[in-house]
């Protein structure tokens, strides 16, 4: 493992002193957001978890290893830089063999964040099951692997893009608990509603850590989904960004556009019929994750 592994010095210190630890993705950086948004939130996210008690490692892949937390010149190259591969469960190994830079998705951030004994993630959304799927068959990584790795995952819900009803389906027949964080209702991404109920309600990081300890001191394998809905604040209306969504699902359709490309194709799409108002509910949402999140994770740490 060590010949693949590296710990930043900031998370290898954080380690020795017993400090929580709050992994974070890397493909928000490289396909989420455009630049300088991107990197700027990343450094914003890392300082928020920071100031909340925890350390921050943002994982990626970067010429031939795992880097366990990247520097803030790291940042910027995944900013920047083209190419990029989007990084989940099947594309670990030749990446790594290879030697190319690789961002990891919410699947592979869990498996190494795992690897690196890092039990709680904070990402902006989760992927699921996408809408059409009973055709295309075309359903997140990230699902299978919050039924087979223990990590936490605090997220905004599922992404709106996606047919939530269906991945709440998945996830229950995995057996991955979707907890809401003070909501009933598990939150869309960019909006507050979906319509579909979470199946537990916790209101503290505390209740949030005890259950988490519970579930694995039992050896039930698998992660869990911590719902968090974005601030009221910053929301956008229900009706609106769902007309929305429908119009850049009939563009990527009628472009032929499929597989991994999706997501970034609607991303983009959703930002540009926004006019803007989709990305800063992105970037709120997924710092308002980061707060919430080093709070589990110090939660979580007095109890191990």
């Amino acid at each position: 493992m060590k010949e693949f592994i590296v710990l930043s010095e900031e998370v290898k210190a954080g380690q020795a002193k017993g400090l929580p630890i709050v992994a974070l993705e890397s493909t928000i950086i490289s396909h989420g957001m455009p630049y300088p948004q991107n990197v700027q939130t990343a450094r914003e996210v890392e300082q928020i978890i920071r100031d909340n008690g925890a350390v921050p490692a943002t994982i990626a892949l970067i010429d031939g290893k795992i880097k366990i937390g990247l520097s803030d010149d790291e940042l910027e190259m995944f900013g920047n830089a083209q190419g990029v591969a989007k990084t989940s469960r099947r594309d670990l190994g030749y990446l790594l063999a290879t030697k190319k830079l690789g961002a990891t998705t919410v699947a592979a951030t869990m498996i190494c964040a795992e690897l690196a004994g890092i039990e709680i993630f904070v990402t902006g959304g989760i992927g699921g099951v996408h809408r059409g799927a009973e055709t295309t068959m075309d359903i997140s990584a990230d699902l299978e692997e919050l039924a087979q790795t223990n990590v936490a995952v605090i997220c905004a819900g599922a992404k709106s893009i996606l047919d939530i009803g269906l991945t709440l389906e998945y996830l229950e027949t995995k057996g991955v608990p979707v907890v809401g964080f003070g909501t009933d209702e598990v939150p869309a991404f960019y909006t507050r509603q979906s319509g579909f109920d979470v199946n537990f309600k916790l209101e503290t990081p505390e209740e949030v850590a005890e259950m988490l300890r519970a579930k694995w001191q039992l050896g039930l394998k698998g992660g869990a989904v911590i719902a968090n809905p974005i601030p009221e604040s910053e929301a956008l209306e229900h009706a609106f960004i769902t007309e929305i969504i429908e119009k850049a699902l009939i563009e990527a359709e009628e472009n032929g556009i499929q597989g991994k490309n999706v997501t970034p194709f609607l991303l983009g799409k959703v930002k540009e019929l926004t006019e803007g108002k989709s990305l800063d509910a992105n970037i709120a949402l997924v710092k308002n994750n980061a707060v919430v999140g080093a709070k589990i994770a110090v939660a979580y740490n007095k109890l191990s």
